[in-house]
């Protein structure tokens, strides 16, 4: 799959420690996304590159530490949708919350910081979660890569099910033609992986893999 450097982007979403095996909210394999990530990073057919990171403050409403009597994993309704209630996780200024130190991250162009609102969840790199008003606030990205000319957007990381998933349909909403990198990504419940990827193509978004890139002669 040859890749148009002019018109493509390349989306790394929430590549944090907190993600990681023994992190506060850990997906199982996450870890091992980090090498292939390294390598498209590097490789040079992506000159523009963005990332997201979780940012929460502590009293974020996400938090079951937040809801007396609550556990980690429970689901509530918050304003008419479903929550997951999670551990607490990417709390600002905490190691967890950083970026993972062993990528390249003076590559990425923009930096996106997401779920800040202490009232509102923010799972996609696009739209926060819904808001006490029924709303899901831009956080602004669509329109950076509209401004760089970007029509092509290949996403990976964490986690498959969440936060890369709204990510890649909400990039598709946005009318960008939205490839997920399938094997740079991992799943919070890797038993729901056959509803993520039925959910993914009926988005519209394309499944594929490292091995299809063209990364060869890339500067």
């Amino acid at each position: 799959m040859r890749i148009d450097p002019d018109r493509a982007a390349l989306l790394l979403v929430d590549i944090q420690p907190d993600f990681m095996p023994q992190g506060n909210l850990a997906v199982a394999g996450g870890d091992r996304i980090l090498d292939g990530v390294r390598r498209i990073m590097t490789s040079g057919v992506f000159p523009l590159q963005a990332a997201t990171q979780d940012w929460h403050p502590p009293d974020h409403v996400s938090f079951a530490s937040n809801h007396e009597g609550r556990e980690p994993l429970e689901v509530m309704e918050l304003y008419g949708h479903p929550q997951v209630l999670w551990p607490d996780h990417c709390v600002q200024g905490t190691p967890g919350a950083d970026l993972h130190p062993d990528l390249p991250w003076e590559r990425a162009a923009v930096i996106v910081r997401k779920g800040d609102d202490p009232a509102s969840d923010s799972y996609s790199g696009f739209r926060n979660n819904w808001n006490p008003r029924g709303e899901r606030p831009s956080t602004g990205l669509a329109g950076y890569f509209r401004e760089r000319g970007v029509e092509d957007l290949y996403v990976c990381g964490l986690a498959r099910d969440y936060c890369v998933k709204w990510t890649a349909e909400d990039g598709a909403r946005e009318g960008f033609r939205t490839r997920v990198i399938w094997d740079l990504t991992r799943s919070v419940d890797p038993s729901g992986d056959d509803q993520v990827r039925s959910e993914l193509e009926a988005a519209g978004v394309e499944l594929i893999h490292l091995e299809d890139l063209d990364l060869e002669g890339g500067a």
